[in-house]
């Protein structure tokens, strides 16, 4: 693989701009990206803006490719994975999907031919920079092009690596699907404090930036979230309260249950979409 390998996103939807964009604000070169899509408009917008080349042909994009990123909605990649395959070189091109539930042996199915695939479950903060993603390599991929994957999704936030496939559902119900989790306990505190008096603004404002600050300080100390919890509950106080009130309806249970459900889920998306 060269030393700064082509990259083609085959499917130029929101996470694979995010992660294009990421790359080039990191000092990627723009010749070396290239993007396609179905609508030629929107194309055109992505390149004006991004500088990069842009086609609705997809085989001619494999064909100069060193890395292919597969960025297409799951029900549609079995089709794409099959049209594409006359441009697949095992020999020199690494496969990268970023489609949730799509099995590396589906995608080696579909292609014809075994070749090197690194699975990718990103998440949505990634369209700010702050993503957080898992990915797993089937045994073909080399040092090199593992390199170059972690490079990709490095540039739009954390990726770290897991042992096995199934790993990656589980990945899902973390990473994945988390940032929603925290919307929700988002949502649920500014209708809280809205109850209390602040005003939408207020309450927003504030819980918003609560949440940032917890989360930034949870990464920059060195004790762990359970340790930050219990320093900042005072006894009898009013954090205690609240705690309290949290542990009655069995909150961390609730967690439990919700992320199991979408590991369970996950797995299933996988068998629906199984080549």
């Amino acid at each position: 693989m060269p030393q700064t390998p082509h990259i083609a996103f085959i499917g130029a939807g929101n996470m694979a701009q995010a992660i294009l964009k990421g790359m080039l604000a990191a000092g990627y070169p723009q010749s070396k990206i290239s993007a396609s899509g179905r609508t030629q408009s929107k194309l055109d917008v992505l390149a004006a803006d991004t500088g990069i080349h842009t086609s609705t042909d997809n085989l001619a994009l494999c064909h100069q490719a060193d890395v292919i990123v597969l960025g297409v909605k799951p029900h549609m990649m079995g089709d794409l994975v099959q049209s594409i395959a006359p441009a697949v070189d095992v020999s020199r091109q690494l496969i990268v999907s970023v489609a949730a539930g799509i099995l590396a042996n589906s995608i080696e199915i579909w292609l014809g031919k075994k070749v090197p695939i690194v699975r990718c479950m990103p998440n949505t903060p990634s369209l700010v920079g702050q993503g957080a993603a898992g990915l797993f390599a089937t045994d073909r991929v080399s040092p090199t092009q593992k390199q170059t994957a972690s490079t990709i999704m490095q540039s739009v936030g954390l990726a770290l690596w897991v042992e096995t496939e199934a790993h990656i559902d589980a990945v899902t119900a973390v990473s994945g699907s988390g940032p929603a989790y925290y919307f929700l306990m988002m949502e649920a505190m500014i209708a809280g404090a809205e109850k209390l008096g602040l005003t939408n603004d207020v309450a927003q404002q504030l819980v918003l930036q609560t949440a940032a600050g917890a989360a930034q300080m949870a990464q920059q100390s060195q004790q762990t979230p359970a340790q930050l919890r219990v320093a900042v509950t005072s006894p009898n106080g009013t954090t205690e309260q609240a705690i309290n009130t949290f542990n009655d309806g069995d909150f961390s249970q609730l967690c439990s249950q919700a992320m199991t459900a979408a590991h369970h889920r996950s797995k299933e998306l996988a068998q629906l979409f199984k080549a």
